[in-house]
């Protein structure tokens, strides 16, 4: 069985790198280039769409797990409906551009087709006691998918970040999942993060290719669906969800919340996030991904210890996203930047 598992993660990350290098070239044939402007955070036309091979990579596996009856099928359905939707409707995005409107209503959809076929959020574990959502878990599943799924696109803005995250996500949520008794979910994650691990040589600092909407949307949808379907089977597991995920759901919501505050477009580029901010200040495209993926990586450390302590989960997390908050109000540029 180890033998086995070592082979196909091995396999999985030639083909994720080999696979990437394909689409970059396709993508260079067929000029679909991420076209630099003022607010953008790279220099020169960069081709994109290299996410989806991940995407594909991990329907496969999800489709494998499918036809072979192995556990969850509900939880297969799910992730291989929506996340067929979000792959092409990011692939076709990172083409020829959809609306934003169209784009999100598309992403609503996928969400709402996971919620219902992963059972919705009917409770959620407290350490030391549980909150009943009932019918109302489905409505909350689906804002958690939709959000996530958007968050994570907001985030993928510099060389190596959104890949860096996925690595650390996907390792440590799968770890803990296959320890919890979850190994096909377990290693379903594990295998997308060494998939993420194959394309990040390809989109480290100088990117030679950039995730686009078909992998940087597609993770997001993937992690949010992993992470309710995850809490049913192992109760308490969505605050490891949210410690892991801390670093993009504190940039992302409070960059959003305040533009919106603002009065300014969500849907207009710009940079506002505290990542971005750290490019202003002098830091390099490695600099600040390398130091997201150690903060990601202490997370993983912190998502064991609730993983063991439960009861300490809920004042843990409050403590992560306080200290991180800091971090965004001293690195966002958000009221300094005449071009936020």
């Amino acid at each position: 069985m180890a033998q086995w598992v070592a082979g196909a993660l091995c396999g999985v990350l030639i083909l994720s790198f080999l696979g990437t290098g394909f689409v970059r070239h396709i993508a260079r044939r067929r000029k679909i280039l991420d076209i630099p402007n003022r607010r953008s955070s790279h220099e020169a036309p960069t081709p994109r769409g290299g996410g989806i091979v991940l995407a594909l990579l991990f329907l496969f596996a999800v489709t494998g797990l499918l036809v072979a009856g192995v556990a969850s099928r509900r939880l297969w359905i799910a992730l291989l409906g929506g996340g067929a939707v979000v792959a092409a409707v990011g692939w076709l995005d990172d083409c020829r551009r959809l609306s934003s409107a169209l784009r999100l209503l598309l992403y609503a959809l996928a969400a709402a087709w996971s919620s219902v076929w992963i059972g919705g959020l009917p409770t959620l574990s407290l350490g030391f006691a549980g909150i009943e959502f009932g019918w109302g878990g489905y409505l909350l599943a689906w804002a958690v998918i939709l959000g996530l799924t958007n968050i994570y696109n907001f985030m993928d803005g510099i060389d190596g970040l959104a890949g860096g995250e996925a690595v650390a996500v996907g390792a440590g949520a799968g770890a803990v999942l296959v320890f919890s008794g979850q190994p096909y979910l377990g290693w379903l994650l594990i295998g997308l993060a060494v998939a993420v691990l194959g394309f990040l040589p390809w989109n480290w600092s100088p990117a030679r290719i950039f995730m686009g909407d078909s992998g940087s949307n597609f993770l997001g949808f993937a992690f949010a669906s992993c992470a309710i379907a995850s809490e049913a089977a192992v109760p308490g597991s969505a605050w490891i969800w949210a410690l892991l995920l801390a670093v993009f759901v504190v940039d992302g919501l409070l960059t959003f919340g305040r533009r919106l505050i603002r009065r300014l477009s969500p849907r207009v580029a710009h940079r506002s996030h505290a990542y971005q901010g750290a490019l202003l200040k002098g830091f390099s495209h490695g600099a600040v991904s390398t130091a997201v993926m150690v903060i990601n990586f202490g997370l993983i450390g912190l998502a064991v210890l609730v993983w063991n302590l439960p009861v300490a989960a809920i004042p843990l997390v409050v403590a992560i996203y306080c200290a991180l908050g800091f971090l965004h109000f001293r690195y966002s540029p958000l009221g300094r930047n005449p071009e936020e």
